[in-house]
């Protein structure tokens, strides 16, 4: 199915740095919390089903891609306020999308 160039404008996909992380234990499949910085967009939660690929240590700092403009989706008992996006290596192994340089928090994917 085909999009419109403003189908695609419409969707708010930026660059955050992951300030915290921590587990979630309470999801049915393992994942982590995430707390993202997008600048002037705020400070956005998110869970995020990465745990295969990486630690929480090694994802405090990292940038990432997000889709910001969904309505907020809640798992368990926490909310989601953002989509941290990701490649499906399997099934149940996803690697993060991220810039290749460090940009500004905020920064529009297009």
């Amino acid at each position: 199915m085909l999009i419109s160039w403003e189908d695609f404008e419409k969707l708010e996909i930026r660059v955050g740095t992951i300030t915290e992380v921590s587990d979630f234990p309470k999801a049915k499949k393992p994942a982590y919390r995430l707390t993202v910085d997008f600048g002037e967009f705020g400070i956005r939660k998110s869970s995020a089903q990465i745990t295969r690929f990486y630690d929480r240590d090694q994802l405090v700092g990292m940038q990432v891609t997000a889709v910001l403009n969904f309505p907020n989706k809640k798992i368990a008992d926490f909310v989601s306020e953002c989509l941290v996006l990701g490649v499906y290596a399997d099934p149940g192994s996803v690697v993060l999308l991220a810039p290749e340089r460090k940009v500004f928090n905020g920064s529009r994917v297009g």
